[in-house]
Formats: structure tokens, C-alpha cells, sequence
């Protein structure tokens, strides 16, 4: 990687977001090992995609000019990048390091220190746009870190993405995303409390869902959520739990700054609700359980 160009990539991570994100970057031409922790998935991967199924991340970044994972949360980004089979030790010195997860920004700023003693570079680069564009390429990607490492990572984030920000420094990428996620939980409630409002009522969904559209309480979320709710149609496609998850995150990282999030405080315990009740593993579109 002399001329720093990336050609080899390790994906970690093939989940709801991460399959397809991995395979739009084979599409794009990069040469791609995959890892995931259902060594079954990654080999159905590659022999689907012709990329190469990995045992370890350290053994799918062996070699590589760029890892990017894709995983739950910080303690998997932990392990996946700095554990005993990390990608940092298949990594060569000067290789990049993405993060796509969406994780806590102090979290991110950790992980990036632990990985720049290792002589690796690293930027935070959580995604929105839910598994849709995920498959066809249109996510919206926000990154933090050093100018010239996003500048490198450019082919990377242009074959997954559609709208590509440059945020600024490491955390402040987590951090916008955090707030958007919870900005889309709460919309979420809201439309939930529509839908059963409407139910009672007796209006006709796809009349509310048409006027809903054309009014000021518009939104991604109600494209992708409004007839899901009134279906009840829970297959994930961003998953509650992770939902819950990134709220948390968020008000924490709010709390820390002198911040109140009073509506993201409102709605956790609701999500939290859900969770409980065993939809954690469905849409967060099932939110509406926790009001039924």
C-alpha cells in the first residue's frame, strides 16, 4: 500500500447492515475476506460473492490495506479490532482502521488511541439508512477522524454510500449519530400513537398514511414505519434493541455534555418496554407493542 491506495479489505461483520454493505464493496471491485462470528455465514458469503471467508479477524486482515467492522456495539468493536485475534495484529503498520458500528463516542476515541499506538489509522464511520439502502448502496455515511484518512477511505464510503459528511474530529461522527437515532426513536413514538389513534378512530390507514406524507409530520420514518405499524409487520430491519441501545448511548454522552434529551428520556423506557417483552430482536417499528 505504498502509494496508500486500498485495495484489500477485511469486513467484519455480516449482519442486517453489514451483508450487504460488504457486498457492494465487492461489487465495486475491492478484493474483500470476510469474517463473522457464524463461520457458516462467511462462507456462504464468499462462495456467493467471491470473497474469502476468514476463521479470525486477524486472519481476514492479514494482508489487508483496510479493515472495516460492522458489529453491535464497543466491546465487540474491542474484540473484533484490539482482542487476542484482532484485526490490528494481521494489520501492517500504516493500514486503516473503520469502524461502522454505532458506538459510544468516548468509546470511539478509546479504541482509536489503542489503535494508533499499533501504527494503525482509524476513523468512526456509523451509517443511517437502514438495511433498504444498505442493499442498494445509498446509505448515509458520517465520519470522524483525521481529513486526510477520510480522504483515503473516499472508494470505500462512495460504494456503500450516497451522502458522504465529514463531521470533524473522532467522536463527533458518533455523537451526530447518536442524536439522529434518537431524533428517529422519538418519531417513532409519535407515529405509533398515530397509528392507534387512527385504529380507534376508524380512519383509513392508507388515507392518513397519504395525508401524513404530505404534511409536516412527513419523515423517513413514517415512509419506512407508517404501514409496518399498522401490519404489524416487525422484520428487522434496523433492530429495536439496537434502537435501544444507541437512545442510551445517547443520553449518556447528552448527560456528560450538560445536556437534557427531555423526549429521549420519554421514549427509552418505552423501547426498553418492548425489549423486555421479547421484541428486541424485531423492527423498532415494534415500539407500538410497548403502547398498545
Amino acid at each position: 500500500m505504498a502509494d496508500g491506495e486500498v485495495r484489500r479489505v477485511a469486513f467484519c461483520g455480516l449482519g442486517i447492515m453489514g451483508g450487504p454493505m460488504a457486498a457492494n464493496l465487492v461489487g465495486a471491485g475491492f478484493e474483500l475476506s470476510v469474517y463473522t462470528r457464524t463461520r457458516e455465514k462467511a462462507e456462504r458469503f464468499a462462495s456467493e460473492h467471491g470473497a474469502r471467508a476468514a476463521a479470525s479477524p486477524r486472519e481476514a486482515a492479514d494482508g489487508a490495506d483496510a479493515v472495516i467492522t460492522m458489529v453491535p456495539d464497543a466491546p465487540e468493536v474491542e474484540e473484533v479490532m484490539l482482542g487476542e485475534q484482532g484485526a490490528v495484529h494481521g494489520l501492517d503498520e500504516g493500514a486503516l482502521a473503520i469502524d461502522m458500528s454505532t458506538i459510544a463516542p468516548t468509546a470511539a476515541r478509546a479504541i482509536g488511541e489503542r489503535l494508533e499506538d499499533d501504527g494503525v489509522a482509524f476513523l468512526e464511520a456509523p451509517v443511517s439508512g437502514s438495511r433498504p439502502k444498505a442493499e442498494d448502496g445509498t446509505l448515509t455515511i458520517m465520519v470522524g477522524g483525521e481529513r486526510s484518512d477520510f480522504e483515503r477511505a473516499g472508494p470505500l464510503f462512495g460504494a456503500m454510500g450516497e451522502r458522504i459528511v465529514y463531521v470533524g474530529p473522532r467522536g463527533h461522527a458518533q455523537l451526530a449519530k447518536l442524536l439522529t437515532n434518537t431524533m428517529g426513536a422519538v418519531h417513532a413514538v409519535a407515529l405509533a400513537e398515530s397509528v392507534l389513534a387512527v385504529e380507534r378512530a376508524g380512519i383509513d390507514p392508507d388515507a392518513f398514511l397519504e395525508v401524513a406524507a404530505g404534511s409536516a409530520g412527513n419523515s423517513t420514518v413514517l415512509g419506512l414505519k407508517g404501514r409496518p405499524m399498522f401490519e404489524r409487520d416487525f422484520t428487522p430491519l434496523f433492530k429495536l434493541e439496537h434502537m435501544l441501545k444507541d437512545v442510551r448511548h445517547c443520553l449518556a454522552e447528552a448527560r456528560a455534555l450538560g445536556v437534557e434529551l427531555r423526549l429521549g428520556s420519554l421514549v427509552e423506557p418505552l423501547f426498553a418496554q418492548a425489549a423486555a417483552a421479547g421484541h428486541g430482536e424485531e423492527d423498532f417499528a415494534a415500539v407500538i407493542r410497548a403502547l398498545e
